[in-house]
């Protein structure tokens, strides 16, 4: 019986290793990749964490896994596929068949990418089809390609890609984007890169690899062909909490509903990071809400001492 257990390995499952650890309590963290730093591993180029500006995300991701490492938090590999409360006791169990306990809980599963569901989507998906420019995006050096989207993960890898990509397409519904203003500047100041406004994405087209995409301008009936070889969806995020939503409240959009102590709707059990309803989702704010998470756990293991 653990005093914690952390489920997830990102910036939020990482801080509150940390704090965890420091506070003395017998946790592990379960991660379902081998090495931890959730979404992070995919960022270029980090230039807004305090105090490290222009570190690339692996860089970073290491830095707190070191940290967590550090401080001797147990890691246990693990897809978790159920949580069950019972009183005092919180069970997580895994895919490959194992079962942990602990007195509290902290999920900080985080967040994946948000598909399209179009036409050639899934059929090419890492075969030109990716949701990770800084994962693929050397693959395209010199050729022509698509992001789909308008906020700024959307912008930042079009700016990212237009670095070695011969032609970089943003193509957003709207006729404005969502991204900073920052970013957009960035985004604007690159030759090689077109924004294709007012429009959606409507099926991907190839033969064994990516080919090409047709697009729909809003409004209309006729449908645009573009030659690309690769195609990068950027369209926002999903929740991971497919195996909690019976259990413990979520909102419409699924995330667990758990306010700045991250205390979710089951007493012990708490929210860290993305997988939470929150106004901002950066890593900052994740590692913040590992160390509050921790904070409240305490808390709650010293009510029921």
């Amino acid at each position: 019986m653990y005093d914690l257990i952390i489920v997830g390995a990102g910036p939020a499952g990482l801080s509150a290793a940390v704090y965890g650890r420091r506070a003395g309590l017998d946790l592990i963290v379960i991660e379902q990749k081998p090495m931890g730093g959730g979404q992070v591993l995919d960022t270029y180029e980090v230039d807004n964490y305090l105090g490290l500006p222009g570190i690339n995300g692996f860089d970073l991701a290491q830095k707190f896994r070191s940290h967590a490492d550090g401080l001797g938090a147990v890691f246990k590999s693990g897809r978790v596929t159920a949580v069950r409360d019972e009183g005092e006791k919180k069970v997580v169990e895994t895919a490959d068949g194992k079962s942990y306990e602990a007195r509290t809980l902290i999920l900080a599963g985080g967040a994946e990418h948000a598909k399209l569901d179009v036409p050639g989507e899934e059929a090419y998906r890492g075969q030109g089809v990716s949701y990770c420019a800084t994962c693929d995006g050397a693959f395209f050096k010199k050729r022509d390609v698509a992001v789909v989207g308008g906020g700024d993960v959307a912008v930042e890898d079009a700016v990212y890609l237009s670095r070695f990509c011969r032609k970089v397409y943003l193509i957003h519904r709207r006729d404005s984007l969502r991204a900073a203003k920052s970013l957009q500047d960035k985004l604007f100041s690159c030759e090689n890169a077109e924004v294709i406004w007012n429009s959606t994405l409507q099926e991907i087209r190839g033969s064994d690899l990516v080919e090409g995409i047709c697009i729909r301008e809003k409004g209309g009936e006729t449908e645009r062909k573009l030659a690309v070889d690769g195609v990068f969806i950027a369209v926002g995020m999903r929740p991971k909490t497919e195996h909690y939503r019976e259990l413990i409240a979520c909102d419409e959009g699924g995330y667990l509903i758990a306010g700045e102590d991250c205390a979710t709707s089951v007493p012990g059990i708490f929210a860290a990071g993305d997988i939470r309803t929150k106004a901002l989702r950066q890593i900052v704010t994740a590692v913040s809400d590992g160390a509050c998470a921790v904070a409240s756990a305490e808390k709650y293991l010293i009510s029921r001492q």
